[in-house]
């Protein structure tokens, strides 16, 4: 049976994720099936129960040295730094190293999250690997009973974080030569010159 926890400050939680576990918790936008991004074979679970071959999920982090220390490139991140903290994910380009993280897609998308707990968690776990808790065509899990009818015991933990309905994804960006394009406009409004 998953553990179940009502705060992600419980102790539990950072043993749980330490070891392996998968499972769903409130990230600073919606529910997220999440991870160790540093743990192969947990990573593994995750894109497995979400079906994913081709769409890697994103990697938040308490700050640039933990992505650094995953083995993201230090010069992509200062060249997109000033959007973080925030609920901006930047697709950022990635080398054959962490080619489980971003299934061959040369890129992942990485987000410095700005809420207190996720951010406090973080600083506990080193990056997460999350995705939205849901499967793939169907609307993400507002709550933790939707996300149970989606996964059932198939995971190893959920954290409840009661109903995230009013919350949007996070926005999605990528950086080309100078423009920034915008893959997912979400919970930051941000235009073609940068932050509104």
């Amino acid at each position: 049976m998953p553990t179940l926890l009502n705060k992600l400050s419980d102790p539990k939680l950072s043993k749980l994720l330490a070891s392996g576990a998968v499972g769903v918790l409130p990230t600073d936008t919606i529910y997220g099936l999440v991870c160790s991004a540093a743990d192969e074979k947990a990573v593994a679970r995750l894109y497995a129960f979400k079906k994913r071959e081709h769409k890697p999920g994103t990697v938040i982090a308490a700050n640039i040295e933990q992505l650094v220390e995953l083995g993201v490139q230090r010069r992509y991140l200062k060249a997109v730094e000033q959007f973080w903290p925030e609920s901006i994910s930047v697709i950022i380009p990635c080398g054959p190293e962490l080619a489980y993280l971003h299934l061959s897609k040369q890129g992942l998308a990485i987000r410095i999250p700005k809420d207190p707990a996720v951010a406090e968690l973080l600083k506990q776990t080193g990056p997460l690997l999350t995705t939205s808790a849901n499967h793939p065509g169907e609307p993400p899990a507002n709550t933790v009973k939707e996300a149970q009818k989606y996964f059932g015991n198939e995971l190893d933990f959920y954290v409840d974080g009661g109903d995230l309905s009013n919350r949007p994804p996070s926005t999605i960006i990528r950086i080309i030569d100078d423009t920034i394009e915008i893959v997912r406009q979400g919970a930051v409004k941000v235009d073609q010159t940068g932050e509104d």
